[in-house]
């Protein structure tokens, strides 16, 4: 005979309530609830990124957990292909240009894709189009205060 457990578990397509960290490995806080803040999202939905989503299921309602994500189970690494050296010229004279400044760009399908800022050289600029997590190792604290449904 189990015994299964009375508090609910969080499965796919479940609405929790959630505190969260989300850090780098050196504790720099990348996203993080407010303290007395719930974030309620539902597995799926887009709000909450699906690789943070997958750690969580299967877990009970209650549970605190930290959880270790290497680039490659998250953002996956920096790809050199992905940075793209553009003309000066091509960006207004007041736009800042410091290294790590993020800039919108318009993709083809009208979508915006952030650039970061990669290096500036004569007249030339380096855009990184990576994500700005990528070749990074996270940290994912959670609480799952109640799963709803």
């Amino acid at each position: 005979m189990s015994i299964q457990s009375p508090l609910k578990r969080v499965q796919e397509g479940s609405t929790l309530d959630i505190t969260f960290t989300l850090s780098l490995i050196d504790d720099t806080i990348v996203e993080q609830t407010e303290e007395d803040e719930l974030f309620r999202f539902t597995l799926g939905d887009g709000q909450f990124i699906s690789q943070l989503e997958g750690i969580l299921i299967g877990l009970e309602e209650g549970t605190k957990g930290k959880f270790v994500l290497y680039p490659e189970d998250a953002f996956g690494e920096k790809d050199p292909n992905n940075i793209q050296t553009m003309r000066l010229a091509d960006f207004p004279e007041d736009m800042p240009l410091n290294e790590g400044h993020v800039i919108g760009f318009n993709s083809p399908t009208g979508d915006e894709i952030p650039g970061t800022v990669f290096k500036v050289e004569g007249d030339e600029v380096l855009i990184d189009f990576n994500h700005p997590l990528s070749g990074e190792t996270l940290i994912f604290e959670a609480m799952i205060k109640e799963v709803i449904a």
